[in-house]
């Protein structure tokens, strides 16, 4: 089912191959599923062997006869249940579906934790990147007012002015200390999920996420073809079909065979004997077959859910990197438009053109147009990063 896909060089600012597949190892959802499908080959091993064990039973009593006296008695049973044609057959079947479904799970779990991984570092890349442009505009602010405290004292410029340059520089600070702080809360987060992720002491850049759009379509073809989603709703729709079948031959109960000895009367009166007993099926065996039935219909319309999550899935990951990709080339258009309208604004106001009023308006337009770039670009690389998880095209490979 699974589609091979060529090697996928490692994106920049992402972190160690290495690193991360031994992250995902150790996260607890991963390590559960994987005790889970040893759990399947255990039951697997158990319903291949089957439940027909021997079983041996006896009694012993003293006897006390008038005028005959005292006698040891005793009886010994050994019998065996006899699994019927067909049931051991069913029985091998439900064991390896489930263990085909509980390995796909398993291979869910390690994709849903690397979503989680790439969400959690980008939340940290972002929001370091955030810092980083308030930082900067806090050192623009701070030589604005430099500026405008030296055309105070020359007489070029009022007290107004100044204390307007030193609120907007207080206003840089606030906001460069709110980022700061959550680009730490991330890089915790992070941590607290992923404790052995390699994780460097600064964010790298935000990666440009530069791709070809029938790449795009590519992956999000192999966002079905490799969803192991649907292979372990597939397998447990045919093992929820084996069960119905083995529950309904289960209407014909399984025999059990064995053979009895015994002694009475201190031993002048000995025997042995084959024994034979059979279940007779009613209302409750019938009644079971009928649930197993149902639940076998269940299970294929939860394949077919599945199919529909899936195939919603893929086609909402090609449409988010899609116009979040056309999204950040137009912010980049918007910022490059807002830098040149700064530097005419800063030029204006050297010249006496322009006042403060506007130029401040425009540092701070300019400062939120870094602000709307670096969120752009993250929701870029975040969406074609997802796409390439649910392709299995990056840290999934099959």
């Amino acid at each position: 089912m699974f589609a091979a896909l060529p090697a996928v060089a490692q994106e920049p600012g992402l972190p160690d191959e290495a690193s991360v597949q031994g992250a995902l190892d150790e996260h607890p959802s991963v390590a559960a599923a994987r005790a889970r499908v040893d759990a399947a080959r255990a039951e697997a091993e158990a319903l291949r062997r089957g439940s027909q064990e021997f079983e041996i039973s006896g009694s012993y009593t003293r006897r006390d006869v008038d005028m005959l006296g005292q006698f040891n008695e005793y009886d010994a049973q050994l019998t065996r249940p006899i699994r019927l044609p067909g049931k051991g057959r069913l029985d091998r079947e439900i064991g390896r579906y489930g263990i085909d479904a509980a390995e796909n799970i398993a291979e869910d779990a390690r994709h849903r934790a690397a979503l989680l991984l790439a969400g959690h570092w980008f939340d940290w890349q972002t929001a370091s990147a955030l810092a980083e442009v308030d930082r900067t505009a806090v050192s623009n602010y701070e030589r604005s007012l430099a500026a405008v405290q030296r055309r105070e004292e020359l007489g070029d410029a009022s007290q107004l002015d100044v204390d307007l340059a030193r609120a907007a520089l207080a206003r840089a600070r606030i906001a460069a200390e709110t980022s700061e702080g959550e680009a730490r809360l991330a890089r915790g987060r992070l941590s607290a999920h992923f404790p052995g992720l390699a994780v460097p002491a600064t964010a790298p850049a935000i990666p440009a996420p530069e791709i070809a759009d029938q790449e795009l379509a590519r992956l999000r073809d192999q966002v079905e073809l490799n969803s192991h989603e649907i292979a372990a709703a597939e397998a447990e729709a045919r093992r929820s079909e084996s069960v119905s079948d083995r529950v309904r031959r289960d209407r014909v109960a399984d025999p059990s065979v064995g053979v009895r000895v015994f002694s009475e009367f201190g031993g002048q009166e000995r025997g042995a004997g084959l024994v034979f007993s059979m279940p007779l099926g009613g209302r409750y065996r019938r009644s079971l077959a009928e649930r197993s039935e149902a639940e076998a219909l269940a299970a294929q319309s939860d394949l077919s859910l599945v199919r529909f999550t899936v195939r919603e899935t893929a086609d909402a990951d090609l449409a988010n990197a899609r116009f979040r990709l056309s999204a950040w080339q137009r912010s980049r258009e918007a910022l490059e438009a807002q830098m040149d309208a700064l530097q005419k604004l800063r030029r204006g106001y050297e010249l006496g053109e322009v006042d403060l009023d506007d130029l401040l308006l425009g540092e701070r337009m300019t400062h939120d147009a870094f602000r709307e770039n670096v969120r752009a670009r993250a929701d870029a690389a975040r969406a074609v990063t997802q796409l390439r998880i649910d392709s299995h095209a990056l840290w999934l490979a099959d």
